[in-house]
């Protein structure tokens, strides 16, 4: 289909999950699609983020399993070191592999045109058109019936003096080290930065993190400290209330990096400075503004409930609107944008039991809401944390390190939001956003099957405690 002359149904800018969700489901109604890119098919999950960092974190897993094998009476074990340029090309073909097969791929076996190039809207607002700069000097003008702008985000430093100057990694470049530093400091401490601070540790890496408040602030203080300790297990170093105020380079290639802690001026220097501070949307020179679309002082684009924009034929799904930053929340945002755009479905999201996880060991696991923000709803809530040494799979595991709280209605019991830091605690969000969505109480929860000596088990003993000293019930108790 000639882009110049005859409309698509839905033209796509961005490959990313929000992307790629859009198209399939315009696909999947009949519609013709293309799709304009800039950058690489697959978006930042896929080449920078999720399948990169989870690659590497599970070889740090391997390595550091060798180590902490002695908390297991008669087992010992040791590693070397690590041989990063090894690593690092292990990770490439991975996603070189995730790639070809869940984008490329599916360009051709869906049929869509793609365009590869910097989309720009032009013409008229009530009939936008996208100029794309090509490879080459050439342009190409693509026009749709509808467009959904997904273009995600890109990482965000803050104005630190003499930031610019000192060559810092961020977690796109700090994935593609050959050599491993001899330490590094981790600037933030949000999802990213814990996992990347864990990440180095267990590599071999001196690390310490400097957080401007305390580990995920946004998530339940109880999970700050979980992970702060289990990061002190490992060498990891935590320095709270810390505002970066200067970065300096030395001779030798380290860094220093002075910050303002409780009042009080320190540095702190290392062999790489690693900025995790966030992202901001990705929303520059695309036109938006001659279309009447909105955009907020983030930069993030304005949208409905259905993920219409302030233009009616333009839709936004993922990052750029400045929403939860995860690629399923973008997956699905993107199939509701185009169902919406093509046929008027007026499907919205629930976000209500969003789920989320950092991918530490022991992981973060939180759905639905948090203490503070169930108080912030004006919900008057009842909340219980149980202790992971009362669970018999972490005492089995000899890893009692973390806990699950769970956050209930007063009065009704209905659970409305649960917290786990433990092994394996990804695996039990899917449970808990089902719990959530489906208006379960803690009295129903105490009460519902859970195989032994599994972490799900903590859920139900977790739901115990509302009523019971869990302290006094023995291993299967009831």
């Amino acid at each position: 289909m000639d882009g110049n002359e005859n409309p698509y149904d839905l033209v796509v800018i961005g490959t990313g999950g929000g992307g790629f969700a859009a198209a399939i489901a315009a696909s999947r109604r009949g519609g013709s699609v293309a799709i304009v890119d800039r950058g690489t098919l697959g978006g930042t999950c896929t080449n920078t983020g999720c399948i990169p960092s989870k690659a590497l974190l599970a070889a740090a897993a391997a390595r550091h399993a060798a180590s902490d094998a002695a908390r297991f009476p008669g087992i010992s074990s040791s590693h070397g070191a690590v041989a990063m340029d090894d690593l690092v090309a292990g990770k490439r073909a991975l996603v070189d592999r995730m790639r070809a097969s869940k984008y490329e791929d599916l360009v051709d076996a869906y049929g869509w045109d793609f365009y590869a190039g910097h989309a720009a809207f032009s013409g008229e607002p009530e009939h936008p058109v996208l100029d794309v700069a090509l490879a080459g000097g050439k342009r190409a003008v693509v026009r749709g019936r509808h467009y959904v702008v997904a273009t995600g985000s890109a990482l965000w430093t803050p104005e630190i003096p003499g930031l610019a100057e000192a060559q810092y990694l961020t977690s796109t470049t700090a994935m593609e080290l050959t050599e491993l530093p001899e330490s590094v400091v981790v600037l933030g401490g949000g999802y990213v930065a814990v996992e990347l601070a864990q990440l180095f540790a267990r590599l071999g890496s001196e690390v310490t993190v400097l957080a401007r408040s305390r580990l995920v602030s946004h998530e339940e203080p109880e999970a700050s400290r979980a992970l702060e300790d289990a990061l002190a297990d490992e060498g990891v170093r935590t320095v709270r209330r810390a505002v970066p105020v200067g970065v300096s380079r030395q001779p030798d290639g380290g860094v220093i990096v002075t910050a303002d802690v409780a009042g009080q001026r320190r540095g702190f220097s290392a062999a790489r400075l690693l900025v995790a501070t966030g992202r901001r949307p990705v929303t520059d020179r695309l036109g938006l503004d001659r279309m009447g679309v909105e955009v907020g002082e983030g930069g993030q684009i304005r949208v409905d409930a259905c993920q219409r924009t302030t233009n009616p034929r333009v839709w936004a799904a993922g990052d750029v609107t400045g929403g939860p930053e995860f690629v399923y929340v973008a997956a699905a945002q993107g199939e509701v944008a185009a169902e919406n755009a093509l046929a008027d479905t007026g499907r919205r999201l629930d976000v209500r039991a969003l789920p989320r996880v950092a991918f530490t060991s022991p992981a973060l696991a939180v759905a639905g809401m948090t203490e503070r923000e169930a108080h912030a709803s004006d919900i008057a809530c009842e909340c219980r944390v149980l202790p992971l040494e009362h669970v018999p799979r972490a005492i089995v595991d000899r890893d009692t390190r973390g806990f699950v709280k769970i956050v209930a209605e007063a009065g009704t019991g209905r659970i409305v939001g649960v917290t786990a830091v433990a092994r394996e605690a990804g695996e039990m969000a899917a449970s808990a956003v089902h719990l959530i969505e489906s208006g379960t109480t803690v009295a129903d929860l105490a009460q519902r099957w859970a195989p032994y000596l599994t972490m799900a088990e903590a859920l139900r003993i977790a739901a115990q405690s509302f009523t019971q000293d869990i302290s006094l019930l023995s291993c299967c108790a009831a």
